[in-house]
């Protein structure tokens, strides 16, 4: 175990934490090597205006300054650049800063032996599902080399952190047709899911394959629709005009490369509990999260004492008498 940190605060704080305790808190510094990862913004982590990590250039004089702080111990650099990547070059500008930090500080004397690359690696959202496990296969094994490369001969123990490359794609949400409205532009296919449950579409415009659970006879007409959730949100869409096929009440659809920051990035907006979660391997399959229920979404509200008739504001108290 080890604490990461970015700034000078957050390594004072521990160091006092940590002498209190009279304990040595391991650390890895997160360094921002100013690399566009070429990703949304919203998910960029390893720009210069970024909120993430200590600038490279400053940290080696930075590091080197406060090694003897107490109750630390310097272990480890890390970098991550942001999520979703679907080129390898920003990984390789900021691994080689990183790796040349490395270098320098170990040279100066500091007993560092860990170096945590991050993730990010991207995966397919627009293709079949067959195709996007090659896809994200061939990815993750051009990082490989690339990262084969860079660390050939470096003294430390590499840390990864894979994330939406292993899982993204193993995911689906499941959701049932609610309606099928029509109006003067466009027709709605308005859908029991919403953004509450997987909320990538309404926050950064993400693609997610829509398919029917049921098999379409090859040449079956599509006709672009609005795929949209019930919640009193305009932003509750998750695609619009998308060719899909005739679809009635009750049909089932799949959105497909939902294994990552979706039910993670849930919430019980709208009052609409959390959605069940089901393993599946081969043919068989389990529930291994219950469909949360009203009781527990509300079980920890509490009303105070002075919302009671009997305690109300006193200008309620003057004006009912």
């Amino acid at each position: 175990m080890q604490f990461y940190v970015e700034s000078l605060a957050e390594l004072e704080l521990l160091s006092q934490v940590a002498s209190q305790r009279g304990t040595t808190a391991p650390v890895a510094v997160r360094v921002n090597p100013d690399v566009d990862a070429g990703t949304l913004d919203q998910i960029t982590t390893g720009r210069a205006d970024s909120k993430f990590g200590i600038d490279a250039g400053a940290a080696r004089d930075y590091l080197m300054s406060i090694k003897s702080m107490p109750g630390i111990r310097f272990e480890g650099l890390a970098v991550h650049i942001g999520s979703q990547l679907t080129d390898i070059a920003p990984y390789r500008t900021a691994f080689q800063r990183l790796i040349a930090l490395y270098h320098e500080l170990r040279a100066a004397g500091l007993p560092l032996r860990r170096v945590d690359l991050g993730g990010g690696i991207g995966i397919s959202y627009k293709h079949d599902l067959q195709a996007q496990f090659a896809e994200t296969e061939k990815r993750v094994r051009d990082y490989a080399t690339m990262v084969r490369g860079l660390v050939e001969g470096l003294d430390a123990e590499l840390v990864f952190e894979p994330g939406r490359s292993l899982v993204g794609n193993a995911g689906l949400l499941v959701t049932r047709v609610l309606f099928v409205k029509d109006n003067d532009t466009r027709r709605f296919v308005i859908v029991d899911a919403a953004m509450n449950d997987l909320i990538r579409p309404s926050l950064y415009d993400a693609w997610h394959e829509i398919l029917p659970v049921k098999a379409v006879p090859e040449g079956t007409p599509l006709r672009p629709v609005d795929v949209v959730g019930p919640v009193c949100e305009s932003t509750d869409t998750f695609a619009k005009q998308r060719p899909l096929p005739p679809l009635s009440e009750g049909d089932l659809l799949v959105f497909s490369s939902a294994g990552a920051y979706s039910f993670v990035m849930a919430s019980t907006y709208n009052s609409r509990p959390l959605p069940p979660e089901v393993l599946v391997r081969g043919g068989r399959f389990a529930v291994v999260r219950e469909r949360m229920n009203y009781d527990t979404m509300i079980g920890q509200d509490r009303l105070p004492d002075w919302l009671s008739d009997g305690a109300a504001h006193p200008a309620v108290r003057k004006a009912a008498g």
